[in-house]
């Protein structure tokens, strides 16, 4: 297997949109997924990846790059990363994060972060691999349900 990496671009959007609704395990509007994922392209602070075989989409990275006052600095914090279920295992996600990392380094961002949900413990065990701390705690409030 051959993996690339590539920017994503506006003609993405299909194996995109299919991805998050893999990753979250629900079907998201695609009308909404579309008018998001055109607004995240354009913003220099958003970083899409896509890694394909033969020019097959296989996976996909999101990043998004904040100026942190706490940090003094960049902070890229990936949103969303899922490599296809029948590729996992030939080390997609690896060159994913090694890409991002070259990347992050051209554009001297400080640190990577992610945030994993508790029953991703694969997803946990992968970040632990590739080197990053678990160091933190996140806290969630869905203020949509707040009367």
């Amino acid at each position: 297997m051959k993996i690339t990496i590539r920017k994503c671009e506006p003609s993405d959007f299909e194996a995109v949109y299919h991805f998050i609704n893999l990753l979250e395990n629900t079907e998201f509007s695609k009308e909404k997924q579309f008018e998001i994922f055109n607004e995240n392209l354009k913003n220099t602070n958003h970083l899409f990846y896509i890694a394909e075989n033969e020019e097959k989409p296989i996976g996909f990275l999101s990043c998004m790059v904040q100026n942190l006052i706490h940090h003094s600095g960049p902070i890229g914090e990936i949103q969303e990363m899922i490599v296809l279920p029948e590729y996992r295992g030939f080390k997609v996600g690896k060159v994913l994060i090694e890409h991002l990392i070259s990347e992050a380094k051209k554009k001297n961002i400080l640190q990577l972060e992610v945030t994993s949900g508790l029953q991703r413990v694969k997803a946990h065990e992968f970040y632990l691999r590739e080197g990053f701390l678990d160091t933190h705690k996140k806290f969630t409030m869905n203020i949509s349900e707040k009367p």
